[in-house]
């Protein structure tokens, strides 16, 4: 999410789950990564009037917490907070009618649940809360953005303790000098929608925006879009969610009977969403700089109508106004043609047609920062399946990483069992009285892709909301409660009791954890540079060959630049079956040893790099046969020059 992937595969995230643990039988095909989706509920209901979101008349001079933000997250930030004991304001500065923001106004009306096996073979939420509250409401793992909307709504207006503004014109921190020299935010300077501005104070704020307003302009640190990989102009595409009308039950009933059955392993569909068609990756953009589109992510809605998210829009600032709405713009010329495209590509589409409001009134924005906290979560976390001491809330979707350009197509890094969020991610260095949930959390940018979606987001913001309290009433900052077992036990007890389960867990070591190469594996995969599917399959006994060797130093260089100054693919000059020949350690030595400029023959390469510390004879010891290097045995050679380069070890 948060933050959505939704690739052309129902994933182990599409699971259909009521509050009340409806069973799913999970089913694979042919090694496909999607489920069969067995939901009583999920199904078309009636179509919801859409309640009128009424703001507070007279915003107070101070409460105990104020929420910026109206997506999700904020919505369980600010109740969690107001269930605790707190007067609490929500606030929102996106100029919204509606509650829910990506979910009911960016239209991404599809979840990307976050779930696990249990011995039974039923897959269970694992972020229940507010959470699952919410999720007892709606149609299903696709849903009726109203009926969404209302469900926020009516959570938000029952409770006594919260205050909602809607449509202010601006927010910014009240910060005063803190201790350590790090910002202290006392409130937030609010300008309202009639123009007057008003100060108000509060114990603690927790930055619940798609973008972490807030927390930036209070001063805290961050990375943005693909930074910390090395690559400062890359960030996942943006997507503008298209609606088309006439998808009557039996145009639904056609769409259910192509993506069902044993003839389509890689497509699923249920009485509300479907995944599939995609060779929509076939589409020819009008565009092709800015524009391409995947397989088809639907929603399904109570008026015959269906919400697409697969339209993808490249090299778009997140953070610029003027961008984003030059971006909408693009999608709204390319849609039509995508229509027509589908409409003639397939039978079941022929008399669907663009509805009349047939375009999301807000862009869904996949990346922009990612804050720099009290820890940040890394790749690794994920490929261990570690779980944190101060959990509180757990991932398990899919690492997908969206195309960053046309000529890309993306990548799923690996798919991890479980992992635990830490409180500490929400903490962003530099400023307190501040907490920061949601898409920009404490995530370097390859975990982002899984800890994104919208069940991980909505569990840290029921966190925030009772950290807040928790803090209040013991007189601590949230760095200093970050560190405290004792309060964080108590943080803990009191989301157990508020319908949680954050009991510790432990996950058996994967096959590839116990491979000889795993030490190398670990390097390439915080470096971003290989991808194991959905299957976690690395690939880590496969033969090598030159070309692909050149690949990966070429892509290592990422790690320090400097050091690596001639194009690894000199190693190769001449050599007419780069892409076919195994790979020999004289070979691979010799091509660390062209990109880092040093001057060598193959045969003497690994000498001259053993001597230089840039490998490390325990590596090579690894390595079975040296004139036919695996890919594990190339990603221990990438871990040496790591580790010499940069003095990082993993």
């Amino acid at each position: 999410m948060n933050q959505s992937s939704h690739g052309s595969k129902l994933s182990k995230g599409r699971m259909l789950l009521l509050a009340a643990l409806v069973v799913i039988i999970a089913a694979a095909a042919a090694g496909a990564y999607w489920y069969q989706n067995r939901h009583v509920a999920s199904k078309p209901g009636e179509p919801q009037r859409l309640e009128l979101v009424q703001s507070v008349k007279n915003v107070k001079d101070s409460y105990d917490l104020i929420v910026v933000g109206t997506d999700p997250e904020g919505i369980t930030a600010a109740v969690s907070g107001a269930r605790n004991g707190l007067k609490t304001l929500l606030v929102d500065g996106r100029d919204r009618t509606v509650l829910g923001g990506l979910m009911t106004v960016g239209w991404l009306n599809s979840l990307d649940m976050v779930t696990e096996r249990n011995a039974l073979g039923q897959d269970e939420i694992l972020n229940k809360g507010l959470f699952s509250e919410w999720f007892g409401q709606i149609e299903g793992d696709s849903f009726d953005v109203t009926t969404a909307a209302n469900a926020f709504y009516g959570m938000v207006k029952k409770e006594p303790n919260i205050d909602l503004l809607m449509k202010a014109k601006a927010i910014e921190p009240l910060t005063q000098p803190g201790a350590n020299g790090n910002a202290d935010v006392q409130g937030i300077k609010l300008t309202k929608a009639d123009g007057s501005s008003q100060t108000v104070k509060a114990k603690a704020v927790i930055d619940a925006t798609q973008d972490g307003d807030i927390a930036a302009a209070a001063g805290a640190p961050f990375t943005y879009g693909r930074a910390d990989m090395g690559d400062a102009n890359a960030k996942m595409p943006v997507t503008l969610v298209f609606k088309l009308k006439n998808v009557t039950p039996d145009v639904w009933a056609q769409i259910h009977k192509r993506l069902t059955g044993d003839n389509n392993p890689d497509t699923n569909a249920t009485e509300m969403s479907a995944a599939g068609y995609g060779d929509m990756k076939d589409y020819p953009s009008t565009n092709k700089e800015k524009v391409a589109m995947r397989g088809l992510n639907i929603g399904r809605q109570n008026d015959n109508t269906i919400l697409i998210n697969a339209l993808q829009i490249f090299h778009v600032d997140g953070l610029d106004p003027k961008q984003l709405k030059e971006a909408i713009e693009i999608g709204k010329k390319e849609v039509p043609h995508v229509v027509e495209y589908m409409k003639k590509k397939y039978p079941e589409f022929a008399g669907v047609e663009l509805a009349e409001d047939g375009y999301a009134p807000e862009l869904y924005v996949r990346e922009t920062r990612h804050f720099q906290t009290e820890y940040r979560l890394n790749i690794i976390d994920l490929a261990e399946n570690r779980d944190q001491w101060d959990r509180v809330a757990f991932g398990s979707y899919p690492v997908d990483i969206q195309r960053l350009s046309y000529q890309d197509y993306g990548s799923v890094v690996m798919d991890p069992i479980r992992f635990a969020v830490p409180f500490r991610s929400l903490v962003p260095q530099k400023v307190d009285g501040l907490l920061v949930v949601g898409r920009t959390a404490g995530y370097d940018s390859l975990p982002h892709g899984s800890a994104r979606v919208i069940p991980v987001g909505m569990a840290e913001g029921e966190a925030a909301g009772a950290a807040a309290k928790l803090a209040a009433d013991n007189g601590i900052s949230f760095r200093d409660m970050s560190k405290s077992k004792e309060l964080i036990a108590k943080l803990q007890d009191t989301l157990n009791k508020q319908g949680m389960d954050l009991k510790p867990y432990t996950v058996k070591p994967q096959p590839y954890m116990e491979h000889k190469a795993y030490p190398g594996l670990k390097a390439v995969l915080t470096l971003g540079l290989v991808g194991g599917g959905y299957g976690n399959d690395f690939k880590l006994n496969d033969i090598a060959n030159p070309k692909r060797m050149v690949n990966l130093v070429n892509g290592a260089k990422k790690m320090k630049p400097a050091a690596f100054p001639v194009d690894a693919n000199a190693a190769i000059s001449g050599m007419t079956d780069s892409d076919k020949r195994p790979l020999t350690l004289d070979q691979a030595a010799y091509t660390v040893a062209t990109a880092l400029g040093m001057k060598t023959k193959p045969e003497e390469a690994v000498q001259l790099l053993l001597q230089d510390g840039k490998l490390k004879q325990s590596s090579l010891a690894l390595i079975a046969d040296k004139a036919k290097l695996t890919n594990g045995d190339t990603y221990l050679l990438i871990k040496d020059v790591r580790e010499a380069v940069t003095g990082l070890s993993i």
